[in-house]
């Protein structure tokens, strides 16, 4: 027989909370809302990096404060300590950014090992917290061919297992090396349209998070653990 939802016998009362919308205003801040871009590829004429450029464009003309990490000479993940120079500017730009462009080639159906490899670098915790958790993202990908979306679908898995908010839209663009001007601009056409809806929302997710992305986040599971079990439980070894 259902009894009454007010009877909740294995919940820790003290450490429930109700949602409430008093929380949940939208934050004006002090500074412009910050993203970092990441691309994935080191080619001469790097698709990804030119859709990376134009995004970074139009986030900067909305007003926000864009830094676009170069990933010439990052190491291989764990073959060199984390204190190396590259590793140390990717995580403190991680933490620095409210919100993130991840674009990647598609290359053999998958995102390529230079985007994985960034990420890889970026740590799952400090202490006892996620750096990118509650940071918005937004994920795009370049085809060689025709349009597919494998890399931006294993870029979402990993942005949720990173506890990002990852917005709805994405950009897939096919048969780049048609789509750029000689001079590195996109041209017009509907995937140009494409990456402007996706930096819009990009945007507003963030405008609305930002600054309440910690309340977003807060879960009752882990209110339960103190902050040292916490920690141990999230740096935990790598197998």
């Amino acid at each position: 027989m259902f009894e009454s939802p007010l009877q909740f016998p294995a919940l820790v009362k003290e450490l429930f909370q109700v949602p409430g919308i008093e929380k949940l205003s939208i934050q004006s801040g002090d500074h412009a809302p910050r993203f970092l871009m990441l691309y994935g590829s080191l080619r001469e004429r790097s698709f990804s990096q030119l859709l990376t450029f134009e995004a970074a464009r139009l986030l900067m003309a909305m007003g926000g404060e864009v830094k676009i990490f170069d990933p010439t000479g990052l190491p291989l993940v764990d073959s060199v300590p984390d204190t190396h120079p590259k590793v140390q500017e990717l995580r403190q730009l991680a933490l620095w950014a409210e919100g993130m462009v991840w674009t990647s080639p598609e290359r053999h159906g998958a995102m390529t090992g230079l985007l994985k490899t960034q990420i890889d670098w970026i740590p799952l915790a400090d202490g006892a917290v996620r750096p990118t958790q509650g940071k918005t993202l937004a994920v795009m990908q370049v085809c060689g061919g025709s349009q597919s979306f494998n890399a931006v679908n294993q870029m979402r898995i990993l942005g949720r297992w990173m506890r990002m908010v990852t917005i709805p839209n994405q950009s897939s663009v096919a048969k780049a090396f048609a789509e750029f001007e000689e001079d590195g601009r996109m041209k017009p056409s509907s995937f140009y349209d494409r990456v402007v809806d996706v930096m819009e929302e990009l945007y507003k997710f963030t405008l609305l998070t930002r600054g309440i992305s910690e309340h977003l986040t807060d879960r009752y599971s882990e209110r339960k653990e103190s902050a040292e079990e916490l920690s141990q439980r999230v740096n935990q070894h790598s197998l």
